[in-house]
């Protein structure tokens, strides 16, 4: 996928770091990251969207009206049933436009945006503005937010099947307990219906990662261990599920694992880092030695696979503290620095939130030479010493620490060299 060689490899790099932000499950600042590590950016899930809405409530398509030029149409629906309904509106409300009560056959009303509150009844009628089509007996669900006024204003209708409204109208809050809500959605994770199985993967992706690992014992290991190795699986949920075969599986799953993550690609395999992460979960230093052989250290690896390596790492450094020591993770970054410079200021960045403050000789040998003589490259290793200058002992009384007296010398140096680039670095550090 990319030349091994730097000039060649740098900016396509770059534009791939900037894709795999954006799109990973993960984004490369993990200490600040709360949400399911491995997963797709946090959204609003059914249960949130119903928790949030004053009424609900499961209608048919009756009829429509076409738009014309003194009206933009209308559709009608009929209660099936209400699934939320407000209490009654105060004593001075205003009057709403009205919910259309008409039997079968009838005039439809004219287009409205509200119903009165003691009209959601089964069998009443609903007429919303714009025309839908759709034909007798198409089920929507309708979500409505309580007016000032006293009535409901609708959302847009929102087509369902009988089990997608079970599946929602069933759901835990999003006030219950977070594994009473997990345990549930679990059930759907791969339900046959996509927007049920999409949900349920949402709501997981929400999730905090101490509320993920809390239902280790619940996961059907034997399932996420064939949603793991199964080729047709969604890639956006493979992070996931390779992270929930990490916390409730075995050494003998860590072996699919092992062979799905050695597996030679040259595309952007989304979700890899989820499966690597839960790799080493369960094969600790083992599989970190597994790991930099295969996707840190070979050079003909594409970025994106060493980049998932990376994000693993990081993964146990933020999530898993004491699954592999701290120290050993660092040597692992240690080596991507040296191995993949295209990553340089990637790695090195990690290494400052990591307090590896013993690497800076080494950094001042390697600014400004060969792949490390790049602007991303030098703004990093100033950055990496100013916050090295930072990491002081609470009290003024301390003695100023090694580390510290060091930075401040190499900065005058670097200063020496590059001082717009030292000036910019000091100026915008905190906007980082």
């Amino acid at each position: 996928m990319f030349d091994r060689y730097w000039p060649r490899t740098r900016l396509a790099g770059l534009v791939l770091t900037a894709v795999l932000v954006v799109v990973g499950a993960l984004s490369c600042d993990l200490p600040t990251a709360r949400a399911c590590p491995f997963c797709s950016d946090p959204m609003l899930t059914l249960a949130e969207q119903l928790a949030k809405s004053d009424a609900a409530v499961l209608v048919q398509w009756v009829s429509a009206e076409m738009p014309d030029k003194e009206s933009v149409g209308s559709t009608t629906y009929v209660i099936v049933e209400v699934a939320r309904s407000p209490g009654k509106p105060p004593a001075d409300a205003k009057k709403p436009a009205k919910t259309d009560s008409a039997e079968p056959g009838e005039a439809p009303a004219k287009p409205v945006v509200g119903s009165v509150l003691k009209s959601l009844e089964k069998g009443k009628r609903i007429t919303l503005e714009r025309h839908r089509a759709g034909k007798a007996g198409d089920l929507s669900i309708l979500l409505g937010s309580l007016t000032s006024s006293g009535a409901i204003e609708w959302g847009n209708p929102m087509e369902v099947t009988e089990s997608l409204y079970q599946y929602m109208i069933q759901a835990p809050s999003p006030e219950a307990a977070p594994e009473k809500r997990l345990s549930y959605f679990l059930k759907f994770l791969e339900a046959a219906d996509p927007v049920i199985s999409g949900d349920a993967y949402q709501e997981f992706a929400n999730a905090p990662y101490k509320d993920i690992t809390a239902l280790a014992d619940k996961m059907p290991r034997e399932k996420v261990r064939k949603w793991v190795s199964d080729p047709q699986i969604s890639a956006g949920r493979l992070g996931l599920y390779g992270l929930m075969l990490g916390l409730c599986g075995t050494i003998e799953d860590s072996q699919i694992m092992e062979q799905k993550i050695l597996e030679k690609s040259e595309d952007y395999r989304l979700g890899i880092d989820g499966v690597m992460g839960g790799y080493l979960l369960l094969t600790g230093e083992g599989g970190l030695e597994v790991l930099e052989s295969a996707k840190i250290t070979d050079p003909k690896v594409p970025f994106s696979e060493t980049y998932a390596a990376r994000q693993a790492i990081l993964f146990l450094s933020s999530y898993s503290a004491g699954k592999i020591p701290q120290e050993r993770l660092i040597k692992s970054l240690r080596l991507l620095l040296e191995s993949r410079p295209e990553m340089a200021d990637l790695t090195i960045a990690d290494l400052a939130r990591m307090k590896d403050w013993g690497l800076q000789d080494r950094l001042m040998e390697l600014y400004g030479t060969d792949a490390f003589d790049v602007p991303a490259v030098k703004r990093s290793i100033v950055r990496f010493m100013i916050a090295s200058t930072k990491d002081v002992p609470m009290g003024a009384a301390q003695q100023i620490p090694a580390h510290v007296e060091i930075a401040k010398r190499n900065i005058e140096t670097l200063r020496k060299r590059d001082p717009k680039l030292v000036s910019e670095a000091e100026k915008f550090f905190f906007l980082q």
